[in-house]
């Protein structure tokens, strides 16, 4: 990951409000102490933030939220690290500090024109709502735009609540799950990459905006690769 970056110095966040996301996943709103209506903080979307939760350290989170949202959303996925850890069993009213700003985020401006394909895996999605969000508004400067999301299981999608003003904004969303078993499951199963063949031979002049775990931005890379894809149309947050 590349070095973080300070921005405007280290800031207080007030969580506004905490909601359920997924199975052991949890979003969570907030802004700066002392707003009242909207942040003033300055991102690229896609672009992480680093967290510290008193007593428990720093951890890296990607704003989820588009610059132009009034508030700051950050999802927060259960896990061993103590500052994820105590973020996700943090209420409303509680404070973190935002540290840092890290990564470059996704430079929509340079890809006007193009046909935006996300592709994200897990709490991947994040950073790509944070872009996709910002990109909507916007929707007629690009060609046609797709969202591949791959998660373990359907109970592991985030944003379902949303999925449906994604499809009315002309969204194509394509969705995977590796482990089927035990779901009622009438859509693709395997990993996201696998979603690449049927997407980008229909487009003209793609972008692959691409988020989730090292493993899989690898693996998808080397797809993209296999499939003729340019390196410097393969972009990542950081």
């Amino acid at each position: 990951m590349a070095a973080p970056t300070e921005e405007k110095g280290s800031r207080v966040l007030v969580i506004r409000r905490v909601h359920e996301e997924a199975q052991g996943i949890r979003a969570f709103d907030a802004l700066p102490e002392g707003a009242s209506d909207s942040h003033d903080l300055s991102f690229v979307p896609g672009q992480v933030a680093v967290l510290e939760v008193e007593g428990a350290g720093r951890a890296y989170f990607a704003i989820a939220s588009a610059p132009e949202d009034d508030e700051l959303e950050f999802l927060v996925k259960l896990s061993n690290d103590p500052a994820s850890r105590a973020l996700y069993e943090t209420g409303p009213g509680g404070r973190v500090r935002l540290a840092e700003v890290a990564g470059h985020g996704f430079d929509l401006k340079a890809q006007e024109g193009r046909d935006l394909v996300f592709v994200a895996m897990g709490t991947g999605v994040a950073p790509l709502r944070s872009a996709l969000r910002s990109a909507l508004p916007r929707a007629e400067k690009y060609g046609q735009i797709f969202v591949l999301y791959g998660a373990r299981t359907p109970d592991d999608f985030c944003y379902q609540d949303e999925t449906e003003a994604w499809r009315a904004a002309g969204v194509e969303l394509r969705q995977v799950i590796s482990r089927p078993d035990g779901y009622e499951w009438s859509g693709q199963t395997g990993y996201v990459q696998s979603l690449l063949d049927n997407v980008l031979p229909t487009l003209s002049d793609p972008v692959a905006l691409v988020c989730g775990s090292r493993e899989m931005i690898a693996q998808t890379r080397d797809r993209l690769h296999e499939m003729g894809f340019a390196p410097e149309r393969i972009l990542t947050n950081y």
